[in-house]
């Protein structure tokens, strides 16, 4: 039983094959998957998978990326929309210094009501972080000593080590994706060694980041499956062991999905 903690079915590339990539995750084990918010403004579109199919919840947030589109998403926003029993979780928000879609005071400003948000309603927060290390480890540090602790996982994770041990000293998990099966990916395997295993998720960002042997197709939730294969082979357990850690990691950050 695996679970894909971060995937995108509202994106274009699932519209017509829903059914399919529904299926082919079942048969792959994957008995649960997020589908992640990137847009307040198109949220209906997302809860409206969430409701239509029993294995997928969903997120509420606006990416870094478009933050300056989404002025009007404050802390106040999110809370009244996380209350619908299908969203299990705030975000994707963060910081992204490597496309600047947003100004990054804009990110900041959103990515701070987004923490609010997740310490309001101690539903984790979905948190992309590119090139951005620095800032983003001082906003959590920050934001916990000043308001308070809240749930938290780096998502997708490619930044560096410091990152990560500065988010796992407030009690975050880290989550890796695909990348974490790249022939050239040795950084990112040896910061995954190092993780906790009580701290680990698996995700495949889908449609996007294909783990190896699918690597430039279309990636799709039944595809974590081989990223968890490797984070195993990482940690020095077998792929059932690593599936049953991922899933309990799962239930623990992500309290309102029913185990």
């Amino acid at each position: 039983m695996l679970v894909d903690s971060h995937c995108h079915l509202d994106f274009p590339d699932f519209a017509e094959d829903m059914a399919g990539v529904l299926a082919r995750a079942a048969a792959a084990g994957v008995t649960k998957m997020v589908t992640i918010s990137t847009r307040v403004h198109r949220f209906d579109q997302i809860r409206a998978i969430a409701e239509d199919h029993a294995p997928v919840w969903c997120s509420v947030g606006t990416h870094c990326h478009h933050a300056a589109e989404e002025p009007d998403v404050d802390r106040d926003l999110l809370i009244r929309l996380a209350a619908h029993p299908k969203v299990v979780a705030i975000g994707e928000a963060g910081l992204d210094y490597h496309y600047d879609f947003s100004p990054r005071e804009t990110q900041l400003w959103s990515f701070r009501e987004h923490i609010a948000a997740a310490r309001e309603t101690g539903l984790p927060l979905v948190i992309h972080s590119r090139e951005a290390d620095d800032d983003m480890a001082r906003v959590l540090e920050e934001e916990t000593a000043g308001e308070g602790a809240f749930p938290h996982l780096l998502h997708c994770f490619s930044s560096g080590p410091e990152l990560a041990e500065r988010s796992l000293a407030l009690g975050g998990y880290v989550s890796f994706s695909g990348i974490l099966t790249f022939k050239k990916s040795e950084e990112v395997r040896a910061i995954a060694a190092r993780v906790p295993l009580d701290r680990l998720l698996v995700e495949t960002d889908a449609p996007y980041l294909a783990p190896l042997p699918y690597r430039g197709k279309r990636c799709e939730p039944a595809h974590v499956a081989e990223t968890a294969k490797v984070l195993a082979a990482v940690k020095g357990v077998d792929a059932a062991e690593m599936a049953r850690i991922t899933t309990e990691n799962f239930h623990r950050l992500f309290k309102k999905v029913a185990a």
